[in-house]
């Protein structure tokens, strides 16, 4: 699992089994320290300007952990509805229902049923205060 991570995000919070993350903004050295004790990271992924400003202490410690570090941008607002409910209303979709039947069901309206079903693909999800990252 993929999460962002922000300098305001409390490491005792995050969900177990992340093996990557996108730095949205500079964290620091500490911060990090904290999320490596606890889970085992592969890749960090951060936008260009990030990484321009993440300090030279902060690189070193990714690079002496071996985490391997992508320049890259992750476009687009995440979709803030639960993940179970909107897999729930795209398969509804897939069964034929009508846009109305599955904003009675799901109490998703029939406009948001109709722009998840058209970006399904969608590579980032709301979950509650922190940002997954769909493979």
């Amino acid at each position: 699992m993929k999460i962002a991570l922000y300098p305001e995000t409390q490491v005792s919070e995050l969900p177990e089994g992340i093996d990557s993350i996108h730095i949205v903004r500079p964290v620091t050295k500490k911060k990090l320290a904290l999320l490596f004790k606890n889970s085992r990271i592969s890749s960090v992924s951060m936008s260009a300007s990030c990484f321009k400003r993440v300090s030279p202490a902060t690189k070193s410690f990714l690079e002496k952990k071996g985490v391997k570090i992508e320049v890259k941008t992750e476009r687009g607002r995440a979709i803030s509805i639960p993940l179970k409910k909107m897999l729930n209303a795209i398969e509804m979709r897939r069964d034929f229902r009508s846009l109305r039947e599955i904003e009675e069901a799901t109490g998703i309206p029939k406009s948001t049923v109709h722009y998840l079903v058209k970006y399904s693909q969608r590579k980032k999800v709301k979950n509650g205060k922190s940002t997954i990252y769909l493979k």
